[in-house]
């Protein structure tokens, strides 16, 4: 069953003073690029590990190596892999949420309601990768920045489309209730 749309295709807006539903608009990483020298850290090591195996001069022996190349592959594969795997940023029909860090979590978050300026920001070689950084501002806390966002313009309309219809909500539910319609006369 599909939600009734409104007049330009936006979903209808809940009744006044109803509850609304947090749902999730956008669940992304930033772009994966930056594991472009962990890919070819892991292409070589496992290059050089077959090379050499059973190949090593006398006094190196072949655990030797398999425990060089697991180190390696460890500290310039599986963390920087893992760092980036588990940098998510979130955004909601109410609140952008950025969460990070393998063993200990940390969360930010910035609400819609509140408000916030929206800024964007483009390198050359962002503009190539069809990326860019946005920092959210809303004057009173720290900016949230969100680093290497693949598809930014998108990311940028989102973000403003979910301010603008979450002050629009707010200020309609701080508006006083209307009385209630007279009957007419001589209906019963």
């Amino acid at each position: 069953m599909t939600q009734p749309f409104s007049y330009g295709g936006r979903p209808m807006a809940p009744a006044p003073g109803a509850p609304t539903p947090e749902l999730r608009v956008a669940r992304f990483r930033g772009h994966a690029r930056r594991l472009t020298w962990s890919a070819l850290v892991l292409i070589l090591v496992s290059g050089a590990s077959g090379y050499l195996y059973a190949n090593l001069p006398a006094p190196f022996e072949d655990w030797m190596l398999l425990t060089a190349a697991a180190v390696v592959v460890f500290l310039l594969v599986l963390l920087p892999f893992l760092s980036w795997w588990s940098h998510v940023y979130t955004i909601t029909t109410r609140r952008v949420m950025e969460r990070s860090g393998i063993l200990v979590a940390r969360r930010r978050e910035l609400s819609h309601v509140r408000g916030y300026t929206v800024q964007i920001r483009r390198g050359p070689l962002q503009r190539v990768w069809g990326t860019g950084t946005l920092t959210l501002s809303n004057g009173v806390d720290a900016p949230l920045r969100l680093s290497d966002i693949p598809s930014v313009g998108l990311v940028h309309e989102a973000l403003v489309d979910q301010v603008e219809v979450n002050q629009i909500l707010a200020h309609r539910d701080a508006q006083p209730p209307l009385p209630p319609v007279p009957p007419l006369p001589g209906a019963r």
